[in-house]
C-alpha cells in the first residue's frame, strides 16, 4: 500500500481498504500524542532541574507535610521582615537563650575568653563635678561586645642544648620533641588549619595561599598539599584504620558514593573516579562514624572488600553492586531507600505544579509515600524493639498498599513516562524496600549517607576535581576524620591539632593502644576539642 494516496486513488479504494488505512492512520496518532507527552514531560522535568528548587518538600493540602523527611532542608523568610540586631548569646558559639533563672547568663558565658576594658573618669574631671571626695563608686554598668581578630602566625625557635663531656669530648643534645614532619616548618596548628579550611570549610588551596600571602606568610599551595598528603599517610591513617574496625561492630550501616575527577590517575582525561562513603546506621544507638574511600571505579569489587568482614545490613540505593554482594554472602543483607522510590513521583509533581499534579497517580503515590514517613517520624524516638513492633503494626499494611496499588495502576501510564519508571524502580526494589519492617536499627531511607558525602560535594564544587591518586586518598582520609569530628559534637580543627600533636610522639611504638583515646568519643580528649553542649 503506497504511502500517500490523491483524490482518485482513495475514491477507487474498497471500503475494508479504507477502514484499514483509517485505523492505520489513528495508531500513528496515538503514538505522536503518546511521545508528545513524553517528551513534554521531559521537558518540563528538565527545566524544572535547571531553573527550580532542589528541595523535595512537599506538603499535600496541609495534612502530610514531609519537611525532614528527605534530602534537602528547604528554610524560607519573609523577605520585606526588617533585618534584627542580634543579641552576643545569639552569636557566641553557647545557646544563650535568655532564662530567668538568676546567674544563667554567667554561667553560659564563663567558658569564652573575656578581655575587661575600663573605662572611668579622672579624679579631676569627678572633683569638678563633685567637689573634693564628693563621690563614691557604684557598680560599674556592664556591656559586651564581640570583637574579631584575623589568623596571627608566630615562629617557633627551637634551641636545643648542646653539651660536651671535657674528658672524652662525647656531644650530647638535649631531648627535643617528636615533631610533626620532622625538619620541617610545618606545625600541628598550621596543619590543622590547612586541613579545616579545605576539608570542612571547602576553601581550595589557591584561595588559602592568598589568604596567607595577605598576611605576608608565603605557602605555596604545592607544599600545603605535600604536608597535607604526608599527614593523612603517616598519621591520620591509623584513625582511619582503627575507625574501620569499629564502624564492623555495628549491626547497620549505610552507604553511597559520589563521582570525582582525578587528573593524573593513569587513565584518559575525564575518567571518572569515585569517592565511596559509608557511614554507621542513622537509628544505631552508638557513637556515629563517617568513613570516605576513594577508588578510581564503581564496580562491586571496592565494596567487596571494605565490607569484607563486615556481618550485619547495610542500607543503599537501588545500585545493583549491593544486590551482588547479598547473593556471594550468607551474612549480609541489603535495605533499600524510600527516598530514592520516590524521587520520579516528585519530578513529575515539581514539573507540573500542585495544581496540576493533584491529579496524576505520582501525587497519589508521593501521598502514600507521605503517610509512611509521617508515621515514621513519630517513632524515631522509640528503642528499636518499640519501633519494629510499630512498624508491624502501622508501617506494613500502608506498604503492602502501596505496592498493591503500583500493580492495579501500573498498566494505565506509559513505562518510559516518569511516573512509569518509578513504578518499575519500586517493584524491582520491594524486595529491599520492605526490609526495615523487620528490624526496628534499620532506617526507612539512606539520607544519612547522602548527608554524610555532602561535605566532599560542596568541596568538588568550588575545586572541582584532584590532581593526583594520592591526593585523593588523603582526601578520603581527611574527610573521613572531619565529618566523624562534626557528627560527633567536635571542634575539627581544635581535633585535627590534637591528633597531629598526640600520634607523632607514637610514631616508634609497635602497640597501637594509644590510638582508642583518641577516637571522637574518647573521654580523654581534652574539652577544646568538643562543642559546647547546648
Amino acid at each position: 500500500m503506497a504511502s500517500t494516496y490523491s483524490k482518485e486513488e482513495l475514491n477507487q479504494c474498497s471500503k475494508e481498504v479504507l477502514i484499514d488505512l483509517f485505523l492505520s492512520m489513528q495508531e500513528q496518532m496515538n503514538q505522536m500524542n503518546h511521545n508528545l507527552k513524553l517528551l513534554t514531560e521531559q521537558i518540563a522535568i528538565a527545566n524544572q532541574k535547571r531553573f527550580g528548587r532542589s528541595s523535595e518538600k512537599l506538603d499535600f493540602d496541609g495534612q502530610l507535610s514531609l519537611n525532614g523527611c528527605f534530602n534537602e532542608a528547604e528554610v524560607t523568610a519573609d523577605s520585606d521582615a526588617s533585618t534584627v540586631e542580634p543579641e552576643l548569646e545569639e552569636i557566641c558559639p553557647h545557646s544563650y537563650k535568655r532564662h530567668k533563672k538568676k546567674g544563667k547568663r554567667e554561667e553560659d558565658l564563663k567558658g569564652i575568653e573575656t578581655k575587661e576594658i575600663s573605662h572611668e573618669l579622672s579624679d579631676e574631671q569627678l572633683t569638678t563635678l563633685f567637689g573634693k571626695n564628693g563621690w563614691k563608686r557604684l557598680p560599674d554598668e556592664v556591656y559586651k561586645r564581640l570583637t574579631f581578630h584575623p589568623a596571627t602566625f608566630l615562629v617557633e625557635e627551637h634551641h636545643v642544648a648542646v653539651y660536651a663531656g671535657k674528658d672524652n669530648q662525647s656531644i650530647i643534645k638535649a631531648d627535643r620533641p617528636k615533631d610533626l614532619l620532622r625538619n620541617s616548618i610545618v606545625t600541628s596548628s598550621l596543619e590543622a588549619a590547612v586541613m579545616n579550611a579545605k576539608y570542612v570549610n571547602a576553601i581550595p588551596l589557591y584561595r588559602l595561599e592568598q589568604e596567607f600571602a595577605r598576611n605576608d606568610v608565603h605557602l605555596s599551595r604545592q607544599v600545603m598539599a605535600n604536608w597535607t598528603i604526608l599527614c593523612a599517610e603517616r598519621y591520620l591513617s591509623l584513625l582511619w584504620d582503627l575507625l574501620h574496625t569499629e564502624l564492623y561492630k555495628c549491626p547497620v550501616i549505610q552507604a553511597d558514593e559520589t563521582p570525582v575527577l582525578v587528573s593524573k590517575d593513569g587513565r584518559k582525561a575525564g575518567s571518572k573516579s569515585y569517592m565511596w562513603v559509608y557511614r554507621t546506621g542513622k537509628m544505631y544507638d552508638a557513637p556515629p562514624i563517617v568513613l570516605y574511600e576513594y577508588q578510581k571505579t564503581r564496580n562491586a569489587s571496592h565494596p567487596r572488600e571494605f565490607l569484607r568482614e563486615y556481618k550485619g545490613t547495610c542500607v543503599t540505593d537501588g545500585y545493583q553492586v549491593y544486590h551482588t554482594l547479598e547473593n556471594e554472602r550468607e551474612d549480609l543483607k541489603i535495605a533499600g531507600c524510600w527516598s530514592h522510590s520516590r524521587r520520579k513521583y516528585a519530578d513529575v509533581v515539581k514539573a507540573l505544579g500542585k495544581d496540576k499534579a493533584k491529579d496524576t497517580l505520582a501525587w497519589q503515590a508521593l501521598k502514600q509515600i507521605g503517610a509512611i514517613y509521617k508515621i515514621e517520624d513519630e517513632l524515631a524516638k522509640l528503642s528499636p524493639e518499640e519501633r519494629l513492633s510499630r512498624r508491624q503494626l502501622s508501617v506494613k499494611p500502608l506498604v503492602e498498599a502501596f505496592f498493591a496499588w503500583i500493580r492495579e495502576n501500573r498498566e494505565k501510564v506509559p513505562p518510559k513516562s516518569e511516573t512509569g519508571k518509578g513504578f518499575t524502580y519500586c517493584l524491582n526494589q520491594e524486595k529491599y524496600l520492605k526490609v526495615f519492617l523487620t528490624d526496628g536499627r534499620v532506617p526507612a531511607d539512606n539520607n544519612a549517607a547522602e548527608q554524610a558525602i555532602r561535605g566532599f560535594c560542596v568541596g568538588k564544587a568550588n575545586w572541582h576535581l584532584i590532581d593526583t591518586v594520592h591526593g585523593a586518598k588523603a582526601s578520603a582520609i581527611i574527610y573521613s576524620i572531619a565529618e566523624t569530628a562534626k557528627a560527633n559534637n567536635l571542634k575539627p580543627y581544635n581535633y585535627f591539632e590534637y591528633l597531629l600533636s598526640e600520634i607523632p610522639k607514637h610514631q616508634d611504638d609497635t602497640n597501637l593502644d594509644f590510638m582508642k583515646g583518641l577516637l571522637p568519643w574518647s573521654d580523654l580528649l581534652p574539652d577544646e576539642c568538643r562543642k559546647p553542649m547546648k
